[in-house]
């Protein structure tokens, strides 16, 4: 049995490619479905896998008899509409003992442009999750998986490795107070009501802002987090209309194309007379269309633009990282020898059941022995030589047959196997 894994971040992609490959939460079943399907049509018929989507990558893991990364990585170009090379230049494959280690480091937060952050593990138990539910989950699989959020619970228990990290939102509140002098004088909004928008207004507010207001798709949804702040909810239908209220918009959802447009933004900024607005994009695929950026009073950051605010800091984790990637190679060489010993499975199945054949057999000859009167010691003895007949038969023959070197080879491996010492 085989690992293997394809994927794309925020070290290998720009935004706007992973923005192609972004998977929403309830897009993850019928994707998964696909992409074994594609598998069912050739040369690998059984083959589990399980799909990790979120704002800084996209990753495939696959699990089977024999690797198939060439067809991987053609059936997620053709999903993301590019050609297979150019998804090959910005992504990384990696297979058995380095895509188990790919994973651990996932989990354990020390592949994510937050070192250390916790949000990943969540995200991937998520991912879990809906494979389980399409049945796409296989043994080997959940094995990889089970193994990565013990290995990520040690490293984080174990090591100080998020001891210093510094999120995305926390992040976006610290840019933001770098433009407005002071933030209880703003008005914030937040579009979406995901995990992440959750994360933002929690930091948000703690900066205790002139008012919060929650734009959603969904008003229930948007009503029901924004009574935990204060705040108000909105549809996202009148977000366009309102938008030159608020000073700070953060924005993450799920939409597959732009929410907030150029000219909404222009006319906000009219409405406003210029006064500064400060935005910032989460979403993958974008919320924000990217000509924004360019007009004058707006400060728009992406999830890539705050990679350097949440790097600072990294210099104080490394004796950390060091100390988890031990942790992380013990787990590795664990999963690999587990991986090395479901190869044995299939003989081991074999010669239980050939065991249980010949101890069948053996005691239908013992019982019809008992019928015709004969002694028990006699019919045990008989039932004893049989199946040590049966046992030896297949390695005497063996060890009696091909050239000296090959009796040789045999002698020793019969005599490790049978003529052990018991410690």
């Amino acid at each position: 049995m085989s690992v293997w894994a394809l994927g794309l971040n925020h070290t290998t992609a720009p935004l706007d490619l992973r923005g192609r490959f972004a998977f929403a939460l309830d897009q993850i079943a019928p994707t998964l479905q696909s992409l074994r399907s594609s598998f069912a049509s050739g040369r690998h018929p059984q083959v589990e896998a399980a799909i990790i989507s979120t704002c800084n990558r996209t990753e495939i893991y696959c699990a089977s008899e024999h690797i198939a990364l060439d067809h991987t990585v053609g059936w997620l170009a053709e999903s993301g509409g590019v050609a297979p090379a150019l998804l090959r230049s910005h992504a990384y494959t990696l297979h058995d003992d380095e895509a188990a280690r790919h994973v651990f480091r996932v989990a354990s937060g020390l592949d994510s442009m937050v070192l250390g952050e916790a949000q990943i593990l969540g995200q991937m138990k998520d991912a879990v999750r809906a494979a389980e539910t399409v049945g796409a989950l296989g043994t080997t699989l959940n094995q990889l998986f089970q193994r990565s959020f013990a290995v990520a619970k040690e490293v984080r228990t174990s090591t100080e490795i998020g001891a210093h990290s510094i999120s995305m939102a926390a992040a976006a509140v610290r840019l933001a107070g770098q433009l407005f002098e002071d933030l209880r004088k703003t008005r914030v909004l937040f579009v979406g009501a995901g995990e992440m928008i959750d994360l933002a207004a929690t930091h948000f507010a703690a900066k205790e802002p002139k008012s919060i207001a929650i734009a959603n798709r969904t008003l229930e949804r948007g009503e029901k987090l924004s009574s935990r702040f204060g705040g108000e909810a909105m549809r996202l239908a009148d977000l366009p209309a309102r938008l030159a209220e608020f000073d700070i918009v953060v924005s993450c959802t799920a939409s597959t194309l732009p929410i907030i447009g150029l000219g909404a933004v222009e006319r906000a900024l009219k409405a406003r007379r210029h006064r500064p607005m400060f935005m910032v994009d989460l979403a993958v695929p974008r919320d924000i269309e990217p000509e924004v950026k360019a007009l004058e009073d707006v400060y728009l950051y992406t999830v890539d633009d705050l990679a350097q605010v949440v790097q600072q800091g990294q210099a104080n984790r490394q004796a950390a990282v060091a100390q988890a990637e031990v942790i992380i190679d013990a787990g590795v060489q664990s999963f690999m020898h587990w991986l090395g010993q479901r190869g044995a499975v299939p003989l081991i199945q074999q010669l239980n059941a050939q065991a249980d054949e010949w101890r069948a057999a053996e005691m239908a000859r013992a019982r019809k022995l008992l019928a015709k009167g004969e002694s028990v010691d006699a019919v045990l003895e008989a039932m004893s030589r049989g199946l040590t007949q049966k046992m030896m038969h297949g390695a005497m023959a063996e060890l009696h047959s091909g050239d000296a070197a090959s009796r040789e080879q045999t002698a020793q491996t019969l005599s490790r196997l049978f003529l052990r010492k018991e410690r």
